[in-house]
């Protein structure tokens, strides 16, 4: 049977995954400032379905929008349970930007996607540029617009930081995201089925 993680370990995951990975290789240079103020909300959804996962959207939305910024800024809603498929999670994110329409959130929150199988169009499955985006756990990434728009203030060539992304991830490889600590998608997969067994 499936060993399901705990919640403490999910979130342990997440959090290793971005000290080690977003902000030691610097994916995201907006991440270290709200990481070392404590600014970053933790979720994890016991959902087992979309269904669930999206009434736990709502409401991790409307917390983000009722706090106080400066001390919640962003958002991880961590699902370990569920859309564990890329397929069904990419689909799924359609749901979740009409869900920031109907709460009137557009233009006030953003949501970014991270998948242990997160797959850039016109990639192979096993190109390392998908690891930029591929977290431990499906992961909704709840931000604030205002907190962006500081960010790209901040970085004024923010527009670049995929570019220096891809060029980052080609220079480490698939041996350096291991040495991180990093888990490459096909131990991931070969670890689900041998639970399964």
């Amino acid at each position: 049977m499936n060993q399901a993680p705990t919640a403490e370990a999910a979130i342990e995951a997440t959090r290793h995954w971005l000290e080690k990975a977003v902000i030691g290789l610097n994916l995201c240079p907006f991440a270290k400032g709200v990481h070392v103020k404590n600014q970053i909300r933790y979720v994890v959804s016991r959902a087992r379905s979309a269904v669930e996962l999206h009434e736990d959207l709502i409401e991790e939305l409307k917390t983000l929008q009722s706090a106080n910024s400066d001390e919640l800024d962003t958002t991880l809603l961590i699902h370990p349970w569920v859309l564990r498929d890329f397929l069904d999670y990419n689909d799924f994110l359609a749901i979740a930007d009409d869900t920031l329409a109907e709460l009137g959130l557009e233009g006030e929150i953003q949501i970014a996607s991270f998948h242990p199988q997160y797959q850039f169009a016109d990639t192979e499955a096993d190109d390392i540029s998908n690891y930029t985006n591929r977290a431990p756990y499906p992961t909704l990434h709840l931000l604030r617009e205002t907190s962006i728009d500081r960010a790209v203030n901040a970085f004024p060539d923010a527009k670049e930081v995929f570019e220096k992304n891809i060029e980052t991830m080609n220079s480490l490889g698939h041996a350096g995201w291991q040495a991180l600590g990093m888990p490459l998608t096909s131990d991931l997969v070969s670890k689900e089925n041998n639970e399964k067994q």
